[in-house]
């Protein structure tokens, strides 16, 4: 199978098998589309689960319990608090989180020692903490803010290095679009959305970029002297360096899912450790939305922001023509083929002003004096006599000057026999 897969993207990165990339672009465009409405709207009916940091409120943790059942915490807090709806969450083998709505600090205390009773376990093996709204409100912003200043960076940066502004463009909707399907997974398995979160959404936006650049990379150097050939439009090009990157992609995600997925699985099913879970399902949904977008949705927002431009226009309805007629290449080919058509015009125009009649020119080929080629006007001349010669020869000497020049030739001359004649 490694042998098949090996072969196949041998043949992709040669040109000999073709994926269909960018010619059904609209057919990814529109699966995407369905992909994101469908999450979003899973997404949006359970509603977002923010974390304390971004909601504010008290915290308590009860450690070496014997039984990790949520519905002795659930019941303590209702009985304390019975407008309140805690989050009750399993971290390990033996401890639970439990957050509540802002408390003071008597009633802090007074929660603390009834879920060590519920629990049965000693007082201070709970501890407690607590987010103000302040200081949830402040970091929020700061997110906003890290994620506003990242992506300008990375924008100007690519605009800067490709030398162009679509290309920056193009991967920034790939972008956009891995973020929104990460966002929306996540709310579907609802995990709480925590600081660590956020630290892995930035860790796939750079991850997305790198792959988009890459291919991005490969784009530049396919298209350059694009205008010098027939052989090949911007669109083709494009779709080639999707497809020469294809496997690479593919064997770049694998080899980052492999330790990503493992520590999700880890940390979800054994260790139940919060910030692990969070940035490691971030990590595995984004490495994926991002190996597709940079591979079948990046290449066509490349093409749709770019073939509209006079040059590209142009030089693709100069490789349809060429493709109309039945004949591609480079300029120079072109200019060669023409060079040698002439040439043979030149040929053809001498070979006709030699095809006189005997006595016309004084001039023969070399192979002529060999016998390997003879006139159709000399096998059907009879032989003259020296008298008749002469004449023939001094009455086709006006005409001769008259429709053209005596021409120089480095071919000799037919030998003559003694009595004149040829």
């Amino acid at each position: 199978m490694t042998a098949t897969f090996s072969r196949f993207g041998n043949d992709l990165h040669a040109g000999r098998r073709t994926v269909p990339i960018v010619r059904r672009r609209r057919t990814w465009y529109l699966f995407s589309l369905i992909a994101i409405v469908l999450l979003a709207g899973i997404a949006g009916l359970r509603g977002p689960n923010l974390g304390i940091e971004f909601t504010g409120g008290s915290e308590f943790q009860v450690a070496g319990v014997a039984d990790t059942d949520q519905v002795a915490a659930r019941d303590t807090v209702r009985e304390h608090l019975p407008d309140n709806e805690p989050k009750i969450t399993v971290l390990g083998r033996d401890t639970m989180r439990v957050q509540t709505e802002q408390l003071d600090s008597a009633e802090t205390a007074e929660l603390a020692e009834e879920l060590a009773a519920a629990y049965d376990v000693p007082t201070d093996s709970v501890s407690t903490s607590y987010v103000g709204p302040v200081w949830s409100g402040d970091i929020t912003q700061k997110m906003l803010r890290a994620v506003v200043v990242f992506l300008v960076l990375v924008a100007v940066t690519m605009a800067l290095y490709f030398r162009n502004l679509k290309s920056s463009l193009a991967a920034m909707g790939a972008l956009f679009h891995d973020m929104l399907i990460t966002a929306a997974v996540y709310g579907v398995v609802g995990f709480e959305i925590t600081p660590g979160t956020v630290i892995g959404f930035l860790t796939v936006m750079g991850y997305s970029l790198y792959d988009t650049i890459v291919v991005f990379d490969k784009v530049r150097e396919n298209v350059s002297g694009l205008t010098e050939q027939t052989r090949a439009s911007f669109a083709d090009q494009v779709e080639l360096a999707a497809n020469q990157t294809l496997v690479r992609s593919i064997n770049t995600s694998v080899v980052a899912l492999l330790p990503v997925g493992s520590i999700l699985g880890i940390a979800a099913f054994l260790l139940g450790a919060g910030t692990l879970k969070d940035i490691s399902l971030a990590l595995f949904i984004g490495i994926i939305a991002g190996t597709y977008s940079s591979i079948f949705l990046a290449p066509g927002f490349l093409v749709d922001l770019r073939r509209r431009e006079p040059e590209i226009v142009a030089h693709t309805k100069a490789v349809h023509e060429a493709r109309h007629s039945g004949g591609s290449g480079t300029a120079g080919d072109r200019q060669v083929d023409r060079s040698d058509d002439a040439a043979a015009d030149a040929d053809a125009d001498a070979a006709d002003d030699d095809d006189l009649p005997e006595g016309a020119d004084d001039v023969v080929s070399d192979d002529q004096i060999d016998g390997v080629s003879t006139s159709a006007s000399d096998e059907s001349v009879a032989p003259e006599t020296s008298e008749e010669s002469d004449q023939s020869m001094h009455a086709a000497a006006p005409a001769r000057d008259a429709s053209r020049q005596p021409r120089r030739s480095s071919r000799s001359r037919r030998p003559t026999s003694g009595d004149g004649s040829r």
